[in-house]
């Protein structure tokens, strides 16, 4: 192709890149986003192979089919609950296959003079590529309950970091003085694997959608510097836009939390535990039933639901659908509260309800909810603990100054959940005690199931 011609379709890439992620912005726009940004890539690819022969076309064909076998697969098996560790493993992907491209740059050839600004950057894509690569490994690790949710830590474990991170900057400099060979590359690497599990194992459960915010922007700023290296303009402005947005949204995760990128980094916070005894006594559990909730819930004027992970790992996004089809049908106003950090990925609550065909119009974010919470007859919580946790709002609590979804101003709530346990936070609730709560101990999905069940009879 002439060079003009690949200038040209890496414009009109780089176009809808931007535009695609602009639509990202609203569930409504998301689905035409995604397709922009496909179309986009698409594009650059084929715009490279057309211009550079890098690979024979073969063992383009045979990376294609075996990589189309694997998504189709992962689309097809891989559970709506499994997203987050999903998202973990394509992160990890993204920074390793970014980390070897700079590495193989500089090898090619023998690796010989290369200059400063190509080392650096091949330095920066090694090592925040790597770290992202063991960084999600571990973050996959304790999503899946592989690993420990509680943080991990050790004495002196910030020093030994600290230490790791400083050798990782002195091999910087001395790739970009010259020292660059598969031995540098190794030790570079070798460095930056460890550094990535170091930054992750002191982080609990309670902070893993926004570490995996904040490594899905690692992985973009890892494919920028490999652009760099290349000198593929297009593979740069990619990486950064993913970097950006990424550092966008680990930011307003972390003020959902109201708590500093710092503190979730470094604070070791939010590996479950157990319930805590607190000094109130002995505390009184009013349970239910599906009859008794169907009925609160078939003479309401307005209901609003919140859910949370339970609802994910029970799958009952499609029978809260039902119930909120039959109790809009008996004239009653339900709406969805949605929480910037429900589940353990961000906006996982709105990717399940959008599964289940609910109406985007009918999702609340943080700050209508609430507005509209004292003039709600019923809340109901569908699997969530932190976030509709009331000790937020105490300044000594673990979770103190974290917005919540104010439930508890509702005028009756209907908690569904299989026990008392605490959610990642590891604190007691003490939502579930007081007196116009009702507990619905099941699982989600029978749960909802009941209710719908119920509330057709009435």
């Amino acid at each position: 192709m002439p060079p003009f011609a690949v200038e040209f379709v890496y414009v009109v890439s780089g176009f809808l890149f931007v535009l695609g992620l602009k639509r990202l912005s609203s569930p409504v726009t998301a689905p035409q986003g995604n397709a922009m940004a496909a179309g986009a890539m698409l594009l650059a690819v084929v715009a490279t192979l057309l211009d550079q022969q890098i690979i024979s076309y073969g063992t383009l064909a045979a990376g294609l089919v075996v990589g189309t076998v694997i998504g189709a697969l992962l689309a097809r098996l891989v559970k709506m609950t499994a997203m987050p560790q999903l998202v973990a493993v394509f992160n990890g992907f993204g920074g390793g296959a970014s980390a070897l491209v700079a590495a193989a740059e500089l090898l090619r050839e023998g690796g010989a003079n290369p200059g400063a600004a190509e080392a650096g950057a091949a330095a920066i894509g090694i090592l925040v590529g790597t770290v992202t690569f063991s960084g999600s490994a571990v973050a996959f690790g304790k999503l899946q309950d592989l690993l420990t949710q509680r943080p991990v830590t050790f004495p002196l474990q910030k020093l030994v970091s600290g230490l790791v991170f400083l050798a990782l900057l002195a091999g910087a400099v001395m790739m970009i003085l010259g020292e660059v060979g598969p031995e540098m590359l190794l030790a570079m690497g070798g460095l930056a694997f460890l550094l990535g599990i170091l930054l992750v194992i002191p982080i609990g459960g309670a902070d893993m959608p926004v570490v995996v915010s904040l490594l899905n922007s690692y992985s973009g700023l890892a494919a920028s510097a490999a652009g760099f290296v290349l000198g593929n303009p297009l593979l740069i402005l990619a990486g950064a836009l993913v970097g950006a947005a990424g550092l966008i949204l680990t930011q307003l995760m972390c003020r959902a939390m109201n708590r500093s990128l710092a503190n979730v980094a470094f604070g070791a916070f939010g590996g479950g535990g157990t319930v805590a005894a607190g000094d109130e006594g002995e505390r009184i559990v009013r349970r239910t039933g599906a009859e008794e909730v169907a009925m609160l819930l078939g003479y309401a004027s307005r209901v609003i639901i919140v859910p949370g992970y339970g609802l994910a790992v029970a799958q009952a996004q499609h029978e809260v659908k039902k119930l909120t089809d039959l109790l809009r049908k008996r004239g009653v106003e339900v709406v969805f509260a949605i929480h910037p950090v429900a589940g353990r990925m961000p906006g996982h609550m709105n990717v399940l309800l959008a599964e289940a065909d609910v109406s985007y119009e009918l999702l609340l974010d943080l700050d209508d909810a609430n507005g509209a919470m004292e003039r709600t007859d019923v809340a109901v919580v569908v699997g969530a603990n932190d976030v509709v946790n009331p000790e937020a709002r105490k300044p000594d609590s673990a979770i103190a100054g974290m917005p919540i979804v104010d439930v508890d101003r509702a005028g009756n709530v209907v908690v569904i959940k299989r026990s008392l346990s605490p959610g990642f936070a590891g604190i007691d609730n003490p939502l579930f005690y007081l007196d116009h709560t009702l507990m619905f101990f099941s699982d989600a999905r029978e749960a909802i199931s009941d209710l719908a069940r119920e509330v057709k009879e009435l």
